[in-house]
């Protein structure tokens, strides 16, 4: 399977979570920046509102790309403790990329909330939605942090991701949905004819989009034009 690009993938991975369209407690979560116009189409599909839910990996200085962890809202960190062995890493290599992560999460907070408070997640049916999943430290740490809001139900989804990861990833939540997992996988950019990186602008513009979408057309006084 090939997605043309992230909307794509949204739509197709909408069609697997049918079952959730139309319950009043459903909420779809983001992880942004890829995340959210997967996760916007979902929503879409589902009629259900839309935030963000802000994780950062830890990149290993030197290979970004390789993640020995992540950082989630809520204080939490997920480490890849293969990865923290294999390259003997030590707790200030750690402790220098999570804050400066924490930063970063920080001005993302900021910059796509427009000052609104996190939506409550309290006793709802939380879907939580990526553009795909590689070594899932990112989900990890996302799910981790969740649970401590309680939820009812977590929900993990993805359009793609590596086979051996995404049955991790069925024993961290409640349920989780990936519509292809292909062999070999490699990196999940691979399953995309666009996999170009998505703006905060893109982000704010979604989250806008949706926002508006969900808010019911209030009713014109008698005598007022439309």
């Amino acid at each position: 399977m090939l997605f043309r690009d992230r909307s794509d993938a949204g739509r197709v991975l909408a069609d697997k979570l049918v079952h959730y369209a139309d319950h009043s407690d459903v909420l779809v979560l983001a992880l942004p920046r890829g995340g959210v116009p997967v996760a916007y189409e979902v929503a879409r599909a589902l009629h259900a509102p839309l935030d963000v839910f802000l994780v950062r990996k830890l990149g290993v200085p030197g290979r970004e790309e390789l993640a020995m962890g992540a950082i989630a809202s809520g204080g939490v960190r997920v480490l890849n403790d293969d990865v923290v062995r294999a390259l003997d890493l030590s707790d200030e290599v750690i402790e220098t990329a999570a804050a400066a992560e924490q930063r970063e999460l920080a001005r993302r907070e900021q910059a796509y909330r427009d000052n609104r408070p996190p939506v409550d997640v309290r006793g709802r049916t939380v879907i939580l939605v990526d553009d795909g999943l590689a070594t899932g430290s990112t989900m990890r740490a996302a799910i981790a942090a969740l649970r401590r809001q309680h939820p009812a139900r977590i929900v993990g989804a993805v359009p793609v991701g590596s086979q051996e990861i995404c049955e991790e990833m069925r024993a961290e939540a409640n349920e989780f949905v990936c519509t292809c997992t292909p062999e070999p996988f490699y990196a999940v950019g691979l399953w995309y004819s666009d996999f170009s990186q998505t703006t905060d602008e893109e982000v704010r513009d979604l989250l806008r989009q949706a926002t508006t979408a969900d808010t019911p057309e209030q009713p014109v006084p008698s005598g007022e034009p439309r």
